[in-house]
């Protein structure tokens, strides 16, 4: 049954005995993760994100919720990517007033994600003639519910439920839940861990995944679940050899970059590259004022960088350089165009599927001279995935672009963790894991990697359908 917008009161919340647990997105693909723990006197949502990348997902966007969000009492959120935060506001409109939790530090990064998610739903929706998907009051009202969690303290949410947030290296304030229900009147406890998205670890400047080692159930993400990064030394060295072969023919290189974690690590490699002399100098344009304002965060919570980047930004400030051209306006994102080659323009989004990089993309993906270089996760569907695999033509504002550029990738820059590493991370607790919910990732990722779970360390891993609910005695 999906639920419209309702203001129903919560007088069925209570009737559910057992511990219930239903997938109510995020399952077959990377995006739109949105699950529901529902036991004794509590019904707690983990996560509500917007789906990503396919033509079906503004559509699927805009659907009830599966649940009725008046009845939820909590919603946890693991970071602040829009794939996991971008239906909080429509999560309000249709009714839900519990409490929101969340580390200090995703609080700060959701503020500008959705003030910004604002602005593009409210105009695709002026293009295409509907309402939005929700409004600025849905917005505010959400923050007035928005409390907070440190790292490394058991936290009581509701009656017999507690969490402990842990560090999964993905981005800045990301946590894993270790959510723990202790029934009335019984010792036993049973934890369920929540991993949100897991970081490709070692980064340049996050910490490490922190070890889960004593969980009976984990929803684990699989982005990445069947094929691996390359080396870690070999990513950086791909990225300056990009660079440097782009300056020699005076080219234009082109980052599609993703605002949140991705902007910045690359700004922390260029840093060293270019202080280092490794690479010459060249322009660089950071031409998204998404990416600039989470920069901006970024260099206030410096703190919870790993210590080598801790240390490393006392001296000066990592995330900035001499030949670093800042970009807010429009207006002076169309003068780029004007500057000399060899150049580097960073914009976003990502996938290519919208913004500025699209602009950059039009003007400069014909020139044999020029490159376009991907380091993140490009889904099915997208303009990225397109140019990625080997598509001779895109189209652009009503035009056709043909693709003469050089085409290239650099995966070991993912924020996620490979296939060997999420088999590495489950091993830690496998004695005492009952079962694994492999989630967050396309299908075919999904299923190898809950094969290898079975295969290799020899617990329970399944990778469950849409909308389905299982118990968790």
């Amino acid at each position: 049954m999906l639920f419209k917008n309702t203001k129903d009161t919560k007088n069925s919340k209570n009737k559910i005995e057992k511990l219930k647990l239903t997938f109510c997105g995020g399952v077959g693909s990377v995006t739109g993760a949105n699950f529901l723990l529902e036991g004794p006197g509590a019904k707690i949502l983990v996560d509500c994100g917007i789906e990503q990348g396919t033509p079906a997902a503004f559509e699927k966007n805009y659907k009830p919720f599966i649940y009725n969000p008046a009845e939820m009492d909590l919603l946890l959120v693991t970071h602040a990517h829009m794939d996991h935060i971008g239906r909080i506001p429509k999560l309000l409109k249709d009714g839900f007033d519990g409490v929101i939790y969340s580390t200090p530090e995703t609080l700060e990064l959701c503020k500008v994600m959705l003030r910004d998610a604002l602005k593009l739903t409210t105009q695709e929706a002026e293009r295409k003639k509907i309402e939005p998907m929700y409004d600025d009051v849905d917005v505010a009202n959400a923050f007035s519910l928005w409390k907070t969690i440190p790292y490394h303290k058991d936290f009581q949410i509701a009656e017999g439920y507690s969490v402990y947030l842990k560090d999964p290296g993905h981005v800045l304030g990301a946590s894993m839940y270790e959510l723990t229900y202790t029934a009335e009147g019984e010792d036993k406890k049973r934890k369920i861990v929540f991993t949100g998205d897991l970081g490709n670890t070692p980064t340049p400047l996050l910490r490490d995944t922190e070890d889960i080692t004593d969980a009976d159930y984990m929803v684990m993400e699989s982005v990445y679940g069947d094929r691996n990064h390359e080396d870690r030394d070999l990513r950086k060295q791909k990225l300056a050899d990009a660079i440097e072969e782009n300056t020699e023919k005076k080219g234009v290189l082109i980052m599609p970059v993703f605002s949140l974690e991705k902007t910045q690590e690359l700004l922390y490699e260029m840093h060293t590259m270019f202080e280092s002399k490794q690479i010459r100098s060249v322009p660089v344009y950071l031409d998204s004022p998404l990416a600039i304002e989470l920069t901006e965060i970024y260099r206030k919570m410096a703190k919870d960088f790993n210590p080598e980047a801790q240390k490393e930004n006392k001296r000066h400030d990592i995330l900035d350089f001499p030949c670093l051209h800042i970009v807010r306006k429009s207006e002076d994102s169309k003068k780029i165009e004007e500057y000399s080659a060899p150049k580097i323009v960073m914009a976003g989004s990502g996938m290519s599927n919208g913004g500025r990089i699209q602009h950059h993309e039009a003007d400069y993906l014909s020139d044999p001279n020029n490159t376009i270089l991907f380091t993140g996760y490009q889904s099915v569907g997208t303009v990225g995935h397109s140019i990625l695999n080997g598509a001779k033509q895109i189209e652009l504002f009503n035009k056709t672009v043909s693709i003469r550029a050089s085409v290239k990738s650099i995966s070991g820059y993912s924020s996620h963790k490979d296939s060997d590493h999420l088999v590495e991370f489950v091993e830690s607790t496998a004695k005492t894991l009952r079962k694994v919910f492999v989630v967050m990732g396309d299908t075919k990722s999904s299923t190898f990697l809950a094969q290898r779970l079975r295969d290799y360390v020899g617990v329970n891993a399944v990778h469950p359908e849409e909308g389905q609910s299982v118990f968790l005695s």
